[in-house]
């Protein structure tokens, strides 16, 4: 055997170890288009493109022909015109980021006694961000949401409102991960317009499924009056490798403003339109190749498999006792939360629905600022695989129901936190899921932060 055989044969060994990253099993972080050919014609462009730098689409003039064309499908799909123009990034929180330092820029630009620009955002917003508030410097206001996840327009507009001498950027989502909600954009923008300040649509999980979704859909792309920036994700629901998104906006000026450009230094003249510098090809060439091959036609069909088997788990959700969706949500996002006095906790739903062979994902209750909480909740992210195994994931969580229903909510246990930082997550994850909910706010980054460091510590086995 040839020390490359080992090598693949070490990977592959590694890999064993993860979760199935297709067949509808893992219903958050994987999307899943159920077609081989496009993972293999994926495979295949990445490969094409494997030694190419992205830094300068000037020398490596192919990197310049599929920008384009990404940008203009993307366009196209969110119903933007010709002033829309913008960028392909590493991944939604790089496109989350450049439309918060465009619009820092622009803000400074435009006042010279700007101490420190604000981003108004409803609280389901995108953890995205709060980093790039953290790392650019802006202040974050966080407007509260009703319980089922759905924020106020006018409420938003109050906030903006407060802060309008210091407002750099609002932000809405299509829609928001935690609930699935899609945010009132229509609305938001019209007042946003008439009041002079820039609105993002955080679309990068919705982006490349709202636009063909069976059902009505409030409008909130490039369409509406107001909206001057959109990222959307090509990794989700575009199903190419990770990691592509576009971040799109309405005036190259605002594009040119996420810039960096410099000379001044003895070496060759710089200019970065994202984070990167040296940046891979291949996530640019495998979501090209993707793209093409799939079509309007293409993203129609997978769509609508995606809205079936949402729309079926939903039905089978609604008839469990104990159980109920959380808010509307308009997509192929649901959260799964109690219901009634013999409730479902779906952190214990969780585990169960882990042990059937389904991947659902635990999300702590929330307190808001204004003091409402938003409960726990199970998540499941839905994708055209899904109607494959929806009556099986559906009977899963009917049986995991049934199993847990009534049981006393799991508590708080500080012991865990020492324990998973010295030999990792248990199985069942109920306990410190708990856990964390009950950390302190301003407590739970840093052991956050310390339990990742742990795992991936180079002197751990």
């Amino acid at each position: 055997m040839s020390a490359g055989s080992e090598i693949l044969d070490q990977l592959r060994g590694l890999r064993a170890a993860d979760p199935p990253t297709h067949g509808g099993r893992v219903l958050s972080y994987v999307y899943d288009s159920g077609r081989p050919d496009l993972d293999e014609l994926a495979q295949r462009a990445a490969a094409l493109f494997l030694p190419v730098n992205g830094l300068d689409p000037t020398t490596f003039t192919s990197v310049a022909t599929l920008e384009r064309d990404l940008v203009r499908f993307v366009r196209d799909t969110l119903r933007g015109g010709p002033e829309v123009v913008g960028s392909v990034t590493s991944g939604g929180t790089e496109s989350c980021l450049l439309a918060v330092k465009s619009a820092r820029d622009r803000a400074r630009a435009a006042s010279s006694s700007l101490q420190r620009p604000v981003l108004v955002m409803p609280t389901t917003a995108h953890p995205a961000f709060r980093k790039a508030a953290t790392y650019l410097g802006l202040t974050l206001v966080e407007v509260p949401v009703e319980v089922d996840g759905a924020v106020d327009a006018a409420r938003f507009l109050d906030a903006v409102d407060q802060h309008r001498d210091d407002l750099a950027l609002a932000v809405v989502s299509a829609p928001s991960y935690p609930t699935g909600t899609l945010d009132p954009v229509e609305p938001i923008a019209a007042g946003c317009a008439e009041r002079g300040v820039d609105l993002h649509v955080d679309a990068c999980i919705g982006g490349l499924v709202l636009p063909w979704w069976p059902h009505p859909v409030p409008a909130w792309d490039f369409a509406v009056p107001g909206v001057t920036s959109i990222s959307a994700d090509l990794h989700k629901y575009g199903y190419a490798p990770k990691g592509a998104s576009v971040v799109l906006y309405r005036g190259r000026d605002r594009h040119l403003a996420q810039y960096f450009a410099t000379a001044s230094w003895p070496g060759y003249p710089v200019v970065n339109p994202t984070v990167l510098g040296s940046r891979s090809a291949t996530a640019l060439a495998a979501a090209w190749a993707v793209t093409q091959a799939l079509g309007v036609s293409g993203y129609t069909e997978l769509v609508a498999r995606t809205a079936e088997a949402t729309s079926r788990l939903r039905r089978v959700v609604e008839q469990i006792d104990g159980l109920r969706v959380l808010g509307t949500p308009t997509g192929p996002l649901l959260a799964l939360t109690s219901a009634g006095e013999r409730g479902v906790d779906p952190f214990l739903l969780v585990d169960e629905v882990r042990a059937r062979g389904f991947l659902l994902q635990s999300q702590p209750a929330f307190t808001q600022p204004d003091g409402t909480v938003l409960p726990r909740s199970a998540h499941a992210t839905i994708t055209p695989v899904s109607l494959g195994v929806v009556d099986e994931l559906g009977a899963a969580i009917a049986a995991a129901a049934d199993q847990v229903r009534g049981a006393r909510p799991p508590q708080p246990d500080l012991a865990l936190v020492a324990q998973v930082a010295e030999t990792g997550l248990p199985d069942r994850l109920a306990g410190v899921m708990a856990t964390l909910e009950a950390l302190p706010r301003d407590q739970a980054p840093a052991l956050l932060a310390q339990l990742l460091a742990a795992v991936i510590d180079p002197d751990r086995s």
